[in-house]
């Protein structure tokens, strides 16, 4: 299974996190992407749109790994 992992946050130069996680998703399902942002008013719209996991920013270094640990035991 050839999947990697991405942290989008909601505005980019052409496009939004939400945008790019669907595109990504697209193009291969198995891509586990944790969305990040300050604005936690998006954690339903992100999730809904293929995102596994929501962190609001900042977030401490040990609940990404917390975060990456869940996702890697599902595989």
């Amino acid at each position: 299974m050839n999947s990697c992992g991405e942290i989008p946050g909601m505005s980019g130069p052409n496009k939004d996190g939400v945008e790019t996680t669907k595109e990504i998703l697209k193009v291969n399902t198995n891509v586990k992407i944790i969305f990040a942002s300050a604005d936690i008013a998006v954690r339903n719209t992100t999730l809904n749109s293929g995102a596994c996991s929501f962190l609001s920013r900042s977030f401490a270094m040990s609940d990404l790994l917390a975060v990456i640990e869940e996702i890697v035991a599902e595989c």
